[in-house]
């Protein structure tokens, strides 16, 4: 089962790692238009850096065998699901805004065109993490939530080795 965990934990963080590229492409700062990322900088980077730090204990406890580690491992992951739940409960707000129709104004219904000519409306401005797709975002928390499952029990030593 440690093996697993090893495996799910990986995928785990390749599902994070596409995230972060997504985010970061998204949150260029020469773009005009983009709104404000509701995931801070600091939460994001603490967030990577315990899931790598947490995957390299796993793995030095996968070599050495010693249970300290993959209790160590397991604090690590408490950690990062903290962050990672505050950031997920933050994005769910972005994510309604997406499906969300833009309302028509007022004057829109009188024959007022308030997009110019053409009366298209403006596109509504969507934080980075607007653009997560949600099939990668639910990848990331179940796999994320197995491996914490997975990890415990081998802690425990439940499932043999």
């Amino acid at each position: 089962m440690r093996f697993v965990a090893l495996i799910v934990w990986f995928i785990t963080a390749l599902w994070g790692l596409y995230m972060l590229a997504v985010w970061l492409i998204e949150n260029d700062a020469t773009r005009e238009g983009n709104a404000a990322s509701r995931l801070p900088l600091p939460v994001i980077l603490a967030h990577v850096t315990c899931a790598l730090s947490g995957l390299v204990v796993w793995v030095a406890y996968l070599l050495l065998d010693r249970p300290v580690l993959a209790w160590a491992a397991v604090g690590i992951l408490v950690a990062i699901a903290l962050l990672g739940l505050t950031m997920f409960a933050r994005w769910i707000p972005v994510y309604r805004m997406t499906g969300d129709e833009v309302a028509v104004p007022v004057g829109a219904a009188a024959g007022g065109t308030p997009g110019g000519a053409s009366g298209a409306l403006p596109a509504r401005e969507l934080p980075a993490e607007g653009s997560f797709p949600l099939l990668v975002v639910l990848a990331h928390g179940t796999f994320a939530v197995s491996t914490v499952v997975l990890v415990v029990l081998t802690a425990l030593g439940i499932g043999g080795s």
